[in-house]
């Protein structure tokens, strides 16, 4: 069996035990439409499913995917912005009350940006887009001068999500709404390894787990 009969034998089974048992679920999303209130931003990484870490169910989450669980500030350029296109939606047209930025351990465009590597083909778009990341890296490499590279990169992965939190408050319809408190900001991470998730503590400053 490939691996595209292996996909369709899985949907197979997705059909069996989850569309015909929660069939009342579908139908309602169906007709009445996706109405989440937690959007997550969250990298591509095939091991990071937001909905499975969190085991929620369809409906529950607007997901947004990127390399490295991105935001990038706001602007107005005349450039294809998926990222902030899927904020806008979530935000101004479905109403979330929560964003999560969801960074994991082991990423591979943080690892990318720290090392400097060539990770682009001919005319790619990767280096360009984890500048988005950049003060991260100045950050991390300023106040953990001479540590171990995998030290560097796990501390960046972190730095990084605090960096799009920032970047969140840029678009205005969102800092809007958080000074309104209709909406409020998360910063979490996922350590692969040990299977922990933790949170961003802004009293301490630290990701810790959760209570």
């Amino acid at each position: 069996m490939d691996h595209i009969e292996r996909l369709v034998a899985g949907f197979k089974r997705f059909r069996e035990s989850h569309f015909l048992r929660d069939r009342a679920l579908f139908e309602r999303l169906a007709q009445e439409g996706q109405f989440p209130r937690t959007m997550i931003v969250g990298c591509c990484d095939s091991r990071v499913d937001p909905a499975i870490i969190t085991d929620s169910d369809p409906g529950e989450l607007f997901v947004i995917r990127n390399v490295a669980n991105l935001v990038p500030p706001f602007e107005t350029a005349g450039n294809y912005h998926g990222t902030s296109a899927a904020l806008e939606f979530g935000v101004c047209n479905i109403g979330v009350e929560n964003i999560i930025v969801l960074g994991h351990a082991q990423c591979g465009g943080i690892r990318a940006l720290m090392r400097g590597a060539a990770v682009d083909a001919a005319g790619g778009f990767v280096s360009g887009w984890m500048q988005v990341a950049g003060h991260a890296r100045n950050r991390v490499l300023s106040r953990l001068h001479g540590e171990s590279q995998e030290k560097l990169e796990r501390a960046c992965e972190r730095e990084a999500v605090l960096v799009s939190l920032d970047n969140l408050l840029t678009f205005p319809w969102i800092l809007e709404r958080v000074a309104q408190r209709k909406l409020a900001l998360h910063g979490w991470y996922f350590d692969i390894e040990q299977g922990e998730l933790l949170r961003f503590n802004p009293a301490s400053n630290r990701f810790e787990p959760f209570p």
